[in-house]
């Protein structure tokens, strides 16, 4: 008598809940340790580690090893993107979240320049690249978790969650800092926009050392991911590539160039509505190149108080995406950060009242063209070549956008005689730039990410010629 056939066991599944917290979390604290460095770049890293007669050199050279992080980036997408497309996307976040996570925690307990000369220094800037170095692979990998799981009709909607790190790692870090500040007031008679001595004395590191609480969290949540089941049939079907930088360079640099002008305006936005904007709002009125004058707290909390638009209105841009199309969403998005650019220095004269409108209306702004990114750029790629493709795009516009962005924002700043409208000029200039990428791109939005299909028959073709050649 022949035995019982049984049918194999299901090959098992992320969890909708599973794909939402993993994307999430782990861009949460990938951001919040980002934050928290530009937040101490403005704070105290001048003081304790670029010491300066000149105050505006000493933050210009906090602002340039911010910025040397983004350089860092692109190669981080390299070999992260080498790894997730050859390995797989689990064990390759995972590898990503404990870098930045070991990284900077020891920002928070290096020596300072009072302490150790230039090797403070250089230790700074070496723990601040491997957190680029960490980033230039955290966000592809979870752009293509959430995307590569997501349902059908759903993609921009999933992508908007490790989009939403962005907000959320804001507000914990800028918070946590808040609450130090609070705890550790400055003496009486001291400027109140300065920090503390107990805060310049250790209080800044508290924030550092909590990221590691943090991380340990985001890697439980990630050790119980399954590889997605795209990427399983792209493997079984033979589609790894030995060499995806190659692969993605050969036959998919249209969408390399075209990835990383859509993100440009993001990125400018981004940067100028958080570290530029921190050191602009509280500059006293009366300094050399004059800023807005508030206090560290009460700017701070205006901040967050935008960036709670940003978290809102990256969920909102997500549904608006899948039903209208990213193209077109992100075309309307972009010619209004052109508009808003434009309108700077207007909004901010209008005092107080208009400052928080010129904060809400930038992170509104910023949640909307953030939020369609997270199935874009994974939709320019197929699947063998996803996790690079994505993340060089991603991170080399983290070059041309937010590594410079700081840098020059200090240089027009002081060009205008403390009118910032020479930023909104850059701002907008670089939308325009992001506009004509989208004008010249295509529709994604009935793309599939299923194995091996790329967004055109002719780069599958081209695939499964390098392999068979390969």
């Amino acid at each position: 008598m022949p035995a019982p056939t049984t049918s194999p066991a299901p090959a098992p599944v992320n969890s909708r809940s599973r794909v939402l917290i993993a994307s999430l979390i782990g861009t949460t604290i990938e951001f919040y340790d980002f934050y928290i460095y530009a937040t101490a770049a403005v704070l105290v890293f001048p003081t304790l580690f670029f010491p300066s007669s000149d105050p505006t050199t000493a933050l210009l050279s906090s602002f340039a090893v911010f910025g040397a992080a983004m350089v860092a980036r692109p190669i981080g997408a390299v070999v992260f993107g080498h790894l997730g497309d050859r390995l797989g996307r689990k064990g390759t976040l995972v590898a990503s979240l404990l870098t930045m996570g070991i990284a900077t925690f020891l920002i928070g307990v290096l020596p300072t320049y009072e302490q150790a000369g230039w090797i403070a220094t250089a230790l700074l800037v070496l723990m601040r690249l491997a957190q680029g170095f960490a980033l230039g692979g955290e966000w592809s990998g979870a752009a293509l978790i959430a995307t590569e799981n997501a349902p059908r009709g759903k993609r921009a909607l999933y992508g908007t969650f490790p989009q939403l790190g962005a907000p959320l790692g804001f507000i914990i870090g800028n918070g946590l800092f808040l609450i130090i500040g609070a705890l550790l007031p400055s003496a009486a008679g001291a400027d109140p926009s300065q920090p503390s001595e107990a805060f310049l004395t250790w209080g800044w590191r508290v924030p550092f050392l909590f990221s590691a609480v943090m991380v340990a969290i985001g890697l439980w949540v990630r050790m119980r991911l399954v590889e997605s089941t795209v990427f399983a049939r792209t493997r079984e079907a033979g589609l790894v590539r030995k060499l995806p930088l190659a692969t993605v360079f050969r036959n998919h640099w249209k969408q390399l160039v075209l990835g990383t002008f859509f993100m440009l305006a993001t990125y400018v936005l981004f940067y100028l509505m958080t570290t530029f904007s921190l050191s602009y709002g509280r500059t006293p009125e009366d300094a050399a190149v004059p800023g807005l004058g508030y206090s560290y707290t009460t700017f701070v909390l205006m901040m967050i108080f935008g960036v709670l638009f940003f978290a809102v209105f990256t969920l909102v841009s997500g549904p608006l995406a899948d039903k209208y199309g990213r193209r077109g969403t992100l075309i309307l998005v972009t010619a209004g950060i052109l508009v808003f650019g434009l309108a700077w220095v207007p909004l901010i004269g209008l005092g107080t009242l208009g400052v928080v409108l010129w904060l809400v209306l930038g992170f509104t702004l910023m949640g909307m063209t953030f939020g369609p990114m997270g199935a874009l750029l994974p939709e320019l790629f197929p699947t063998s070549v996803r996790y690079t493709g994505s993340g060089i795009s991603y991170n080399v516009s983290s070059i041309l956008g937010a590594a410079v962005a700081p840098f020059i924002a200090v240089a027009l700043w002081e060009a205008g005689d403390g009118s910032p409208w020479l930023v909104g000029v850059y701002l907008s200039a670089m939308a325009l730039l992001t506009l004509v990428a989208l004008l010249l791109g295509k529709e994604t939005k009935d793309v599939t990410l299923d194995e091996g299909e790329a967004p055109t028959a002719p780069a599958l073709d081209e695939d499964r010629a390098a392999t068979a050649s390969s």
